[in-house]
């Protein structure tokens, strides 16, 4: 099977209004960004939480602390993936204790990775509030999770895969629908 490219949904430049309408929302629905910290996920949550915790900073002339997150070992697929999962640092240099948490991931699809995600917050500690922030919303969940603040909501099939792609990783700035093709 080969993956085709079906669409590109979000260029460069809707990925940076995204953010940005998402950076107002959580100002607004926090009343400011006094308690706020920012966590992104493993692996492309990182730079989005990155590009999102800038427009906070602009938007509110303040410096907001982010973390990182690797939620390997909290994943229900773990020995599904692969013999041996390749562990990356979580990186959170500050309390979690009654702030409000906004976590930042990529994609939401079935939930599972957001679940896995909050199991790691709760282990370093106990949030006030725990938002979560995703670029792109494409359905199909399997667990009652939902984001609080969403770039963009894409339906799709479930042969379909959405692909954020940054420049840290991708050397590129757009989301893409792909499709699994049969040769």
């Amino acid at each position: 099977m080969a993956l085709i490219h079906k669409a590109t949904v979000m260029d460069e430049k809707a990925m940076q209004q995204a953010l940005r309408r998402i950076a107002h929302e959580i100002i607004e629905h926090n009343k400011g960004t006094e308690n706020l910290v920012l966590v992104g996920v493993r692996r492309r949550g990182v730079p989005l939480a990155r590009r999102l915790q800038a427009y906070l900073n602009e938007i509110e002339n303040t410096s907001i602390p982010l973390g990182i997150l690797d939620i390997t070992l909290y994943r229900d697929d773990l020995t599904q993936r692969t013999d041996q999962p390749e562990v990356r640092t979580t990186d959170v240099p500050f309390s979690l204790e009654n702030k409000d948490v906004v976590l930042v991931d990529d994609v939401l699809y079935t939930g599972r990775t957001i679940r896995s995600a909050l199991d790691a917050l709760m282990d370093l500690g106990r949030p006030a509030t725990i938002q979560l922030a995703v670029l792109v919303d494409r359905g199909h969940r399997e667990l009652p999770i939902r984001a609080d603040f969403v770039g963009k909501n894409i339906p799709t099939s479930k042969t379909e895969l959405v692909e954020v792609r940054v420049t840290e990783f991708d050397d590129a700035e757009q989301v893409d629908i792909l499709e699994n093709s049969v040769q």
